[in-house]
């Protein structure tokens, strides 16, 4: 059986550690830092670790309904949209993905883009 991009790059630790830097990013960002001014980084990290190796195949699974249950509130814009697809794909490379797997992951991320960012 072939292994799923989550089990090829380490699990939860390497995903762990790449939102961890990710976040970074994100913090250091003029678009899109202001979105966690009042969040407890800890768990949104937690959440993200376990989104992100979803969409890497691992073995936790968010639905879109609950993707946009929580970004709904935030009025997130298409500008943060792109700055964080921007940064995320920034960080995977940075962490010596390979082109098609970035590419795999932000078709994904990019799919969903209509559950997280607010139009009208």
């Amino acid at each position: 059986m072939k292994a799923t991009m989550f089990e090829r790059y380490g699990g939860f630790g390497v995903v762990h550690r790449i939102v961890l830097s990710f976040y970074d990013k994100m913090l250091d960002s003029d678009v899109v830092a202001s979105y966690f001014d009042d969040v407890d980084m800890e768990a949104l990290v937690d959440h993200q670790s376990k989104f992100i190796s979803q969409v890497m195949g691992g073995p936790v699974a968010y639905s879109n309904d609950i993707l946009e249950q929580v970004h709904r509130p935030l009025g997130v814009t298409q500008e943060a949209f792109d700055e964080m697809a921007r940064l995320l794909q920034s960080t995977l490379e940075e962490f010596s993905f390979q082109s098609d797997d970035v590419r795999a992951v932000m078709a994904d991320i990019k799919s969903r883009q209509p559950y997280i960012v607010t139009t009208g």
